[in-house]
């Protein structure tokens, strides 16, 4: 089955909208656009089924690249026949390929390959083809003490060091087996001796076990980081029972080599090297690839909610157009301040020490005030890091100071601002700023639009993820920037005002074109239409059109200029202008009159039913930003630290982080509470995601604090008293057993639920 076929049968398609959809990638097309305004190439095939089809796209070329390297390989070894030849093209996964290639890869000096330069491969062909055969007997002919072959014990080792090889190179048997083990497996930790108190951290797997096809993402990355830092070991099992499995996978490798008699001499001697070749070959590297399998199943999981969150944390609401007030928090080096108007340019810089050892309270209080008056400043972003509720309660009594003063003052993220300020980007964007003041300035301007400004921060550096540093760096990188691609496309960018960072995320824009751009803009003016964007160096015909939609000119000549109308389907809007006989000023916004318009009769050669569909819902909201409305969350006065918190309060906080466990939550003490999965909601809940998501604001109740080991157990539950204890998830200690709910959560729960629980 070629690509294009494969790819249209895992998503279910037609192969003509994948074949469509391919041509468009390999001629440059970027997924937003292609998802957007492409739709009749495609389709309709919508962005999660672009993504999916790229991503396979990728993997089955490179699968295909492996599988004629590999094809060629063999071919000059003049070992490649029909019937391999076959199976190597049937090989669906790159796993499968490297089985069947195991045979002939090139490979270091073996004990196989010794065995059979002394000539012992005729002793066990001999063994194999007649198996009444003594082992002993036969032997005795190929012992050559030139070729190192010293006694009858030497020549049989080496033949049954070649068996050994071939059994452990058999493609087929070596995949059923390790099927069999990831189904029956049993994975277990301990501690590694004397190690118990520098692992305490990993506590919680010091005796540990589960079934490897079962454990989660974050757990097996726990236990993965745990052995890598040399505090726990690892050892598979290949089923609860041990020693009986390891017969029974002996067993299936006896029938292998078709041994059914034990009474015949050859093959008692072939049945002992087929345990030999299962407990040193076979489990030896199915236990490598099924770890492995399990580590890349967790990191893909592990990058997938970081994905998910960024992309959560990107598309925030913003606070809009407002002249914000930056402050990012410290204590012995002050509080840094930063004052930028309503397009996040800097309008003034100070920094004030209220906090020890200087306690300049009032001063700071006064500094602060002026600032506002003089700028007229309506928002006050204040970082949430260290001594960020101190600096809260510094502009709190400000605001009861000067009632004046119409501010308004949210906590925000400060994840990544430090990474900002130190960075080339940074550099080039405020040269003559202190290093410790740009922090201030990414502090006000992710309040005014997160997404603008955390696109210029790596996503790493975000901080939204889970074993974030664990996972495949490569694939995590690519991920993330598909991420931040696709949430750039969707909101839109302000060719007058964005930043080269944010310019080069938008479909068809490189750094250098994105660098241009700016250029021309602080040369020659702000852009007056999209068409002038043709004249920026570099931005060519391919570049245009993969762009232009997603770019936005407020307010200049054409209105249709600050929508996400691509410029090349201005002639449907005219149509719609000469047969409605409105102009376009007129036109757009009226929703009412644009909905009892009939798509279809402006359809065209080039447009289809769903651009012009498309065309008349952008009229009625241009350029509509998809983000959510901005609200802020309010800390409890008075809970600022975690010795604050007590079992029963109530409060308000925002997601930080979501996890296949559970979310993180901000609730204003400097360390986020976790509301475990099953305290998200009173009914069952499966995905986290499907309850909460990162940025949103939520109202908790303390179930348990842990101030020795900084943690905070929360709860969304609405039917939930402040006794109640949070049932910690902990890892099982047998398989066949669940774990028991512990007495304090049995005497808080109703029996059904308890009973529920327990089964």
């Amino acid at each position: 089955m070629d690509v294009i076929q494969r790819i249209a049968q895992e998503l279910s398609v037609k192969s003509q909208q994948v074949a469509a959809t391919v041509a468009l990638l390999d001629e440059g097309a970027t997924v937003p656009f292609i998802a957007r305004y492409r739709k009749e190439v495609t389709g309709g095939l919508d962005d999660t089924q672009l993504r999916m089809l790229e991503e396979r796209l990728v993997y089955l070329r490179e699968l295909n690249d492996r599988r004629d390297s590999i094809l060629d390989s063999i071919r000059g070894q003049g070992k490649l026949t029909a019937e391999l030849e076959q199976a190597i093209q049937d090989a669906e996964t790159k796993t499968l390929l490297e089985d069947l290639y195991l045979p002939y890869k090139p490979k270091r000096r073996t004990k196989a390959q010794i065995a059979r330069e002394a000539g012992l491969e005729p002793l066990l062909d001999a063994l194999l083809d007649d198996r009444s055969l003594q082992p002993q007997q036969v032997a005795i002919a190929y012992v050559d003490a030139d070729k190192g072959v010293a006694d009858v014990a030497a020549a049989l080792d080496g033949a049954r060091q070649i068996l050994m090889e071939r059994i452990s190179e058999d493609a087929e048997l070596l995949s059923e087996l390790r099927e069999r083990i990831w189904n029956k497996g049993i994975l277990q930790s301990t501690v590694v001796a004397g190690k118990e108190q520098e692992g305490a951290k990993f506590k919680d797997y010091f005796d540990y076990s589960e079934a490897i096809n079962k454990i989660p993402s974050h757990r097996a990355l726990a236990l993965f980081r745990g052995r890598n830092e040399d505090l726990l070991s690892l050892t598979l099992k290949p089923a609860e029972l041990d020693q009986e499995e390891h017969q029974l996978c002996t067993q299936f490798v006896c029938q292998r080599l078709q041994v059914t008699d034990t009474s015949k001499p050859a093959n008692l001697w072939l049945a002992e090297t087929a345990r030999f070749a299962w407990k040193i070959k076979l489990f030896t590297r199915i236990d490598m690839d099924l770890k492995l399998r399990l580590r890349e199943a967790a990191e893909l999981e592990a990058i997938r909610v970081f994905a998910s969150n960024l992309r959560d944390l990107l598309l925030a609401a913003p606070a809009g157009h407002k002249t914000t007030m930056g402050l990012d928090p410290g204590i012995r080096t002050g509080v840094k301040v930063a004052v930028v108007d309503a397009t996040g340019k800097v309008l003034a810089t100070e920094t004030v020490y209220p906090h020890p050892p200087k306690n300049q309270w009032d001063q700071s209080i006064a500094v602060l005030a002026r600032l506002i008056q003089q700028h007229q400043v309506s928002l006050v972003s204040i970082g949430n890091g260290t001594a960020s509720r101190e600096t809260d309660q510094l502009v709190a009594d400000l605001m009861k100071q000067h009632k004046d003063l119409p501010i308004q003052k949210i906590m925000v993220s400060e994840a990544g601002a430090s990474v900002y300020s130190a960075s080339e980007l940074a550099a080039k964007e405020f040269p003559d700023l202190d290093v410790s003041l740009r922090g201030a300035v990414s502090i006000a301007r992710r309040l005014q639009d997160p997404l603008a400004e955390l696109v210029k921060i790596d996503p790493k550096s975000i901080g939204v993820g889970q074993y974030q540093h664990d996972v495949n760096q490569v694939q995590l990188a690519r991920m993330l920037d598909t991420v931040v691609e696709d949430c750039v496309n969707a909101v839109g960018v302000d060719v007058n005002t964005a930043s080269v960072a944010l310019l080069k995320q938008v479909s068809g824009l490189s750094a250098s074109i994105s660098e241009n751009i700016v250029a021309f803009r602080n040369q020659n003016g702000p852009f007056p239409n999209r068409s002038q964007l043709k004249k920026v160096p570099r931005l060519g015909d391919k570049a245009f059109e993969q762009a232009a939609g997603f770019l936005r000119v407020m307010n200049g000549d054409n209105p249709l200029d600050a929508s996400a109308v691509h410029p090349e389907a201005y002639p449907v809007v005219n149509a719609i202008l000469d047969d409605t006989g409105k102009s376009i000023r007129d036109l757009i916004g009226q929703s009412q009159y644009l909905r009892s318009l009939n798509p279809a009769n402006y359809i065209s050669a080039g447009f289809g039913l769903p651009t012009v569909t498309d065309i008349l819902q952008e009229l009625e909201k241009p350029g509509r930003d998809p983000r959510p409305e901005f609200k802020s969350v309010q800390f409890k006065d008075g809970v600022e630290k975690i010795t604050d918190l007590q079992p029963g309060m109530s409060l308000e906080g925002v997601v930080t982080n979501v996890a296949n466990f559970g979310a993180f939550v901000d609730i204003g003490v400097h360390q986020d509470g976790l509301v475990h999965i099953s305290h998200l909601a009173d009914d069952f809940v499966k995905d986290p995601r499907s309850v909460v998501k990162t940025g949103d604001m939520v109202k908790v109740r303390v179930l348990e604090v842990d101030v020795a080991r900084q943690r905070i157990s929360l709860s969304m539950k609405k039917d939930i008293d402040g006794s109640e204890i949070i049932a910690r998830e902990k890892p099982q200690k047998t398989v066949s057993h669940k774990p028991k709910p512990q007495p304090a959560l049995q005497n808080t729960m109703s029996n059904a639920f308890a009973k529920a629980l327990k089964k």
